[in-house]
């Protein structure tokens, strides 16, 4: 029996989650009385009340589900957002979730945006390290508030944490017959980090011939996304760089309301959230946008060993998506409810 832990956090977090595990279970069928799924309180609403974020005991208990789900964290009501950091990062950083695995893929030709491009031509996999890097908190402040003031925000690139999401970059292309990877770096400016990259490739490289693998600065790789995505099939970067890469690959997939995630540790603990963030200005009016929050489920299918299932709800919202029933972000009028009925109605 899947142990699912559900953490709708903040916003309309607290819309698409529920909305999406509805389908979910539409999908699951009778199947669905087998799977337990335990509703967290981690959020703004769960800090402003308790004073708390998430504990250490908390955060380790996490280990124990067979998949987490959060919505998305964020709230005015708490200006530096001290619970997002503490939770999301927290899991990421101290459940060592250092793969984040982010498919770009177009469902319908109407959402690309670029001239004489189609959804056939967007369907490429991002693979972000999400340990290291500049997300590290690494640095600080010298003379803080005054004219003299220095900021410093060091890169940390440990061989560890570089050859294993390059290595499960090219394990993934190798399972899914991929032949194109790229890595996306800043060697040119950034000589030791990315130069511990540039190394780490190459010598990974060497084990994967028949795979066309290259390096590119991250600035060209941005560049030909735009002119011509379908060059691309697998992409490994690092924590900055697969933070911003991946918001592109977003647009082009069709926007934010679209874009699913998983983040995970072979063999451990895996996080699915839909990367829209919590959008405070639409909360609770209808808006939101619930397939993300789909496909990111459709990805915790997959890796729950369940690809049928998975295919089945990405199929659903592609069918969605061609009846025009959609939200306002996809340029439709439908409500969160309406795509909601209708994701469901399209499962099988």
């Amino acid at each position: 029996m899947p142990n699912i832990a559900v953490m709708p956090g903040d916003g309309i977090g607290q819309e698409v989650i529920p909305s999406a595990l509805r389908i979910l279970k539409a999908a699951l069928g009778a199947d669905a009385a087998r799977w337990h799924f335990e509703a967290l309180p981690h959020g703004a609403d769960h800090t402003l009340k308790t004073g708390q974020t998430i504990t250490a005991s908390e955060m380790q208990s996490l280990r124990s589900f067979d998949a987490i789900v959060v919505g998305a964290l964020g709230d005015p009501r708490i200006p530096d957002n001290r619970h997002a950091k503490d939770i999301l990062l927290g899991m990421r950083m101290q459940l060592d979730l250092y793969c984040n695995f982010r498919p770009s893929f177009a469902l319908s030709d109407a959402l690309v945006p670029l001239k004489n491009k189609g959804a056939r031509d967007v369907r490429f996999t991002v693979f972000r390290e999400n340990t290291e890097g500049l997300y590290t908190g690494i640095g600080g402040n010298f003379k803080m508030g005054t004219a003299d003031e220095v900021a410093v925000e060091q890169e940390m690139n440990t061989r560890k944490g570089v050859e294993r999401i390059i290595r499960e970059a090219f394990a993934y292309a190798v399972r899914t017959g991929k032949r194109r990877l790229v890595m996306a770096d800043k060697a040119n400016a950034m000589t030791h980090g990315h130069g511990l990259w540039r190394r780490v490739f190459a010598e990974v490289c060497k084990e994967h011939q028949a795979i066309e693998a290259k390096a590119l600065y991250v600035d060209n790789l941005v560049f030909q996304l735009v002119r011509d995505p379908s060059q691309f099939e697998v992409i490994v970067t690092n924590n900055l760089f697969g933070d911003i890469v991946t918001d592109l690959a977003a647009a082009l997939q069709g926007g934010l309301g679209l874009a699913a995630s998983a983040n995970y540790h072979p063999g451990g603990p895996q996080m699915f959230e839909p990367v829209h963030g919590s959008a405070p200005d639409i909360a609770g009016k209808g808006l939101a946008n619930p397939m993300g929050a789909v496909l990111s489920l459709s990805l915790m299918l997959e890796r729950l060993g369940d690809p049928t299932r998975a295919a089945a709800l990405e199929a659903a919202v592609k069918r969605t998506i061609e009846a025009g029933i959609t939200t306002k972000d996809l340029g439709g009028t439908a409500t969160t409810k309406e795509v909601e009925e209708a994701i469901a109605r399209n499962v099988f």
